[in-house]
Protein backbone atom coordinates (compact mmCIF):
# COMPACT_ATOMS: atom_id res chain seq x y z
CA UNK A 1 0.00 0.00 0.00
CA UNK A 2 1.41 3.37 -0.85
CA UNK A 3 1.84 6.16 1.89
CA UNK A 4 -0.29 8.57 0.28
CA UNK A 5 -3.18 5.52 0.69
CA UNK A 6 -2.17 5.02 4.55
CA UNK A 7 -3.10 8.60 5.11
CA UNK A 8 -6.53 7.75 3.94
CA UNK A 9 -9.14 6.84 6.68
CA UNK A 10 -9.51 3.28 7.58
CA UNK A 11 -12.94 2.85 6.91
CA UNK A 12 -12.57 4.29 3.11
CA UNK A 13 -9.47 1.93 2.74
CA UNK A 14 -11.87 -0.84 4.05
CA UNK A 15 -14.16 0.03 1.03
CA UNK A 16 -12.09 0.19 -1.82
CA UNK A 17 -10.41 -3.05 -0.68
CA UNK A 18 -14.27 -4.52 -0.47
CA UNK A 19 -14.52 -3.69 -4.12
CA UNK A 20 -11.86 -5.21 -4.80
CA UNK A 21 -11.99 -8.81 -3.30
CA UNK A 22 -13.68 -11.40 -4.65
CA UNK A 23 -16.71 -13.24 -3.30
CA UNK A 24 -16.17 -15.10 -0.20
CA UNK A 25 -15.26 -15.01 3.31
CA UNK A 26 -13.21 -11.99 2.65
CA UNK A 27 -15.16 -9.66 1.01
CA UNK A 28 -18.04 -10.32 3.15
CA UNK A 29 -15.41 -9.43 6.36
CA UNK A 30 -14.98 -6.29 4.44
CA UNK A 31 -18.25 -5.38 3.57
CA UNK A 32 -18.90 -5.38 7.51
CA UNK A 33 -18.19 -1.28 8.71
CA UNK A 34 -15.25 -0.85 10.80
CA UNK A 35 -15.56 0.50 14.09
CA UNK A 36 -16.06 4.65 14.82
CA UNK A 37 -12.97 5.65 15.30
CA UNK A 38 -14.64 8.59 16.69
CA UNK A 39 -16.49 6.89 19.60
CA UNK A 40 -15.44 6.32 22.91
CA UNK A 41 -13.07 3.20 22.89
CA UNK A 42 -15.25 1.55 25.64
CA UNK A 43 -17.87 1.38 22.83
CA UNK A 44 -16.33 -0.42 20.42
CA UNK A 45 -16.21 -4.36 20.72
CA UNK A 46 -13.10 -6.03 20.29
CA UNK A 47 -11.04 -9.02 19.98
CA UNK A 48 -8.06 -10.26 21.21
CA UNK A 49 -5.74 -12.26 18.98
CA UNK A 50 -2.53 -14.35 19.26
CA UNK A 51 -0.46 -16.19 16.31
CA UNK A 52 2.38 -18.80 17.07
CA UNK A 53 4.48 -19.14 13.88
CA UNK A 54 7.52 -20.80 12.85
CA UNK A 55 9.39 -17.43 12.11
CA UNK A 56 8.95 -13.55 11.86
CA UNK A 57 9.35 -13.42 8.01
CA UNK A 58 5.37 -13.59 6.84
CA UNK A 59 7.13 -14.71 3.04
CA UNK A 60 8.87 -17.50 4.24
CA UNK A 61 7.54 -18.65 7.34
CA UNK A 62 3.76 -19.60 8.53
CA UNK A 63 1.43 -19.63 11.25
CA UNK A 64 1.39 -22.66 13.01
CA UNK A 65 -2.00 -21.95 15.57
CA UNK A 66 -4.58 -18.99 16.17
CA UNK A 67 -5.64 -17.89 19.65
CA UNK A 68 -8.48 -15.63 20.37
CA UNK A 69 -11.03 -14.02 22.49
CA UNK A 70 -13.85 -11.48 22.17
CA UNK A 71 -13.93 -8.46 24.69
CA UNK A 72 -17.07 -6.41 25.30
CA UNK A 73 -17.96 -3.45 27.54
CA UNK A 74 -14.33 -3.86 29.68
CA UNK A 75 -14.98 -7.81 29.86
CA UNK A 76 -13.25 -10.51 28.04
CA UNK A 77 -15.59 -13.18 26.93
CA UNK A 78 -14.09 -16.28 27.86
CA UNK A 79 -16.90 -18.13 26.08
CA UNK A 80 -15.79 -16.89 23.06
CA UNK A 81 -12.32 -18.21 23.10
CA UNK A 82 -10.81 -20.12 20.21
CA UNK A 83 -7.70 -21.77 19.85
CA UNK A 84 -6.97 -23.54 15.95
CA UNK A 85 -3.91 -25.61 14.93
CA UNK A 86 -2.51 -25.06 11.27
CA UNK A 87 -1.95 -28.11 8.94
CA UNK A 88 2.33 -26.81 8.10
CA UNK A 89 3.55 -27.20 4.92
CA UNK A 90 7.38 -28.49 6.40
CA UNK A 91 8.64 -29.99 9.02
CA UNK A 92 9.24 -28.23 12.35
CA UNK A 93 12.49 -27.20 13.06
CA UNK A 94 13.15 -28.58 16.56
CA UNK A 95 13.46 -24.57 17.52
CA UNK A 96 9.81 -24.38 16.79
CA UNK A 97 8.69 -27.74 18.93
CA UNK A 98 11.23 -26.58 21.85
CA UNK A 99 9.24 -23.06 21.72
CA UNK A 100 5.56 -23.80 21.07
CA UNK A 101 5.19 -27.00 22.49
CA UNK A 102 4.17 -28.18 18.85
CA UNK A 103 4.58 -31.21 17.08
CA UNK A 104 3.86 -32.44 13.26
CA UNK A 105 2.04 -34.79 14.85
CA UNK A 106 -0.31 -32.37 16.63
CA UNK A 107 -0.51 -30.10 13.45
CA UNK A 108 -1.23 -32.73 11.19
CA UNK A 109 -4.71 -32.70 12.39
CA UNK A 110 -5.07 -29.11 12.16
CA UNK A 111 -6.76 -26.72 10.00
CA UNK A 112 -5.90 -25.73 6.65
CA UNK A 113 -5.05 -21.90 6.19
CA UNK A 114 -8.48 -21.78 4.16
CA UNK A 115 -10.59 -23.60 6.84
CA UNK A 116 -9.12 -21.11 9.47
CA UNK A 117 -9.83 -18.08 7.85
CA UNK A 118 -13.04 -19.14 6.76
CA UNK A 119 -13.69 -19.55 10.32
CA UNK A 120 -11.42 -16.61 11.63
CA UNK A 121 -12.79 -13.76 9.39
CA UNK A 122 -16.56 -13.48 10.27
CA UNK A 123 -15.31 -13.29 14.12
CA UNK A 124 -13.34 -10.01 13.46
CA UNK A 125 -15.92 -8.42 11.25
CA UNK A 126 -16.55 -5.13 12.83
CA UNK A 127 -14.32 -5.31 15.88
CA UNK A 128 -11.04 -4.02 16.81
CA UNK A 129 -8.29 -5.84 16.89
CA UNK A 130 -5.97 -6.24 20.05
CA UNK A 131 -2.39 -8.01 19.54
CA UNK A 132 0.59 -7.50 21.25
CA UNK A 133 3.60 -5.98 19.10
CA UNK A 134 1.06 -6.23 16.29
CA UNK A 135 2.98 -5.67 13.44
CA UNK A 136 3.50 -9.82 13.17
CA UNK A 137 -0.17 -10.51 13.71
CA UNK A 138 -1.26 -7.96 11.32
CA UNK A 139 1.72 -8.83 8.51
CA UNK A 140 0.86 -13.11 8.91
CA UNK A 141 -3.07 -12.00 8.61
CA UNK A 142 -2.00 -9.71 5.42
CA UNK A 143 -0.21 -12.33 4.06
CA UNK A 144 -2.59 -15.22 4.72
CA UNK A 145 -5.24 -13.29 3.05
CA UNK A 146 -3.27 -12.44 -0.06
CA UNK A 147 -2.49 -16.12 -0.34
CA UNK A 148 -5.81 -17.73 -0.16
CA UNK A 149 -8.19 -15.21 -1.59
CA UNK A 150 -5.67 -12.91 -3.28
CA UNK A 151 -6.51 -9.85 -2.16
CA UNK A 152 -5.56 -7.41 0.71
CA UNK A 153 -6.95 -7.20 4.87
CA UNK A 154 -7.13 -4.90 6.78
CA UNK A 155 -9.25 -3.65 9.81
CA UNK A 156 -8.18 -1.16 13.27
CA UNK A 157 -5.93 -2.61 15.47
CA UNK A 158 -4.97 -1.55 19.29
CA UNK A 159 -0.90 -2.69 19.69
CA UNK A 160 -0.99 -3.04 23.80
CA UNK A 161 3.36 -2.90 23.03
CA UNK A 162 2.19 0.75 21.55
CA UNK A 163 0.41 1.67 24.66
CA UNK A 164 2.77 1.10 27.08
CA UNK A 165 5.42 2.43 25.22
CA UNK A 166 3.88 5.43 24.34
CA UNK A 167 2.72 5.84 28.31
CA UNK A 168 6.20 5.53 29.51
CA UNK A 169 7.40 7.61 26.84
CA UNK A 170 5.13 10.21 28.12
CA UNK A 171 6.55 9.73 31.67
CA UNK A 172 10.00 10.34 30.20
CA UNK A 173 10.46 6.55 31.83
CA UNK A 174 14.03 4.94 31.23
CA UNK A 175 13.37 1.53 30.59
CA UNK A 176 15.14 -1.79 28.59
CA UNK A 177 13.39 -3.01 25.15
CA UNK A 178 12.65 -6.45 27.07
CA UNK A 179 10.24 -4.17 29.52
CA UNK A 180 7.54 -3.65 26.45
CA UNK A 181 7.48 -7.79 26.49
CA UNK A 182 3.92 -9.32 27.44
CA UNK A 183 5.24 -11.48 30.26
CA UNK A 184 7.06 -8.27 31.34
CA UNK A 185 4.26 -5.88 31.05
CA UNK A 186 1.68 -7.98 33.10
CA UNK A 187 3.72 -8.10 35.91
CA UNK A 188 4.07 -4.77 36.22
CA UNK A 189 0.57 -4.72 36.27
CA UNK A 190 0.60 -7.10 38.36
CA UNK A 191 -1.06 -9.53 36.87
CA UNK A 192 -0.85 -13.45 36.87
CA UNK A 193 1.62 -15.68 34.82
CA UNK A 194 0.62 -17.50 31.91
CA UNK A 195 2.35 -20.23 30.11
CA UNK A 196 4.11 -18.31 27.21
CA UNK A 197 3.92 -19.20 23.18
CA UNK A 198 0.21 -20.69 23.26
CA UNK A 199 -1.51 -18.77 21.03
CA UNK A 200 -4.49 -18.91 23.23
CA UNK A 201 -2.96 -18.24 26.36
CA UNK A 202 -1.26 -15.62 25.13
CA UNK A 203 -4.58 -13.59 23.47
CA UNK A 204 -6.11 -14.14 26.84
CA UNK A 205 -2.97 -12.27 28.45
CA UNK A 206 -3.34 -9.57 25.82
CA UNK A 207 -6.80 -9.41 26.42
CA UNK A 208 -6.51 -8.71 29.97
CA UNK A 209 -3.04 -6.33 29.67
CA UNK A 210 -5.13 -4.18 27.25
CA UNK A 211 -8.04 -3.72 30.38
CA UNK A 212 -4.88 -3.33 32.91
CA UNK A 213 -3.29 -0.25 30.44
CA UNK A 214 -6.94 1.74 29.82
CA UNK A 215 -7.79 1.41 33.50
CA UNK A 216 -6.39 4.83 34.48
CA UNK A 217 -8.64 6.27 31.73
CA UNK A 218 -11.82 5.17 32.95
CA UNK A 219 -12.53 9.07 34.23
CA UNK A 220 -12.49 10.21 30.81
CA UNK A 221 -13.66 9.90 27.40
CA UNK A 222 -11.34 8.89 24.62
CA UNK A 223 -11.51 8.87 21.26
CA UNK A 224 -10.89 4.55 19.93
CA UNK A 225 -8.79 6.90 16.94
CA UNK A 226 -6.29 7.38 20.00
CA UNK A 227 -5.63 3.66 20.94
CA UNK A 228 -5.47 2.78 17.28
CA UNK A 229 -1.89 1.73 16.11
CA UNK A 230 -0.64 3.51 12.95
CA UNK A 231 -1.26 0.83 9.58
Amino acid sequence: MSKLARLLPLDYRRRRLHRRAPPGPLRDFLATPFADTHQDYREADYVALDLETSGLDCHTDHILSIGHVSLQARRVLLGTARHILLKTPATLESANVGIHRLTDDMLAGGQTLTMALHALLPELAGKVLIAHHAQVEISFLQAACQQVFGAEWLMPVVDTQYLAQRRLDRRHAVYQPAALRLASLREAHHLPRYPAHHALSDAIATAELFLAETARMDTERIALTKLLYPQ
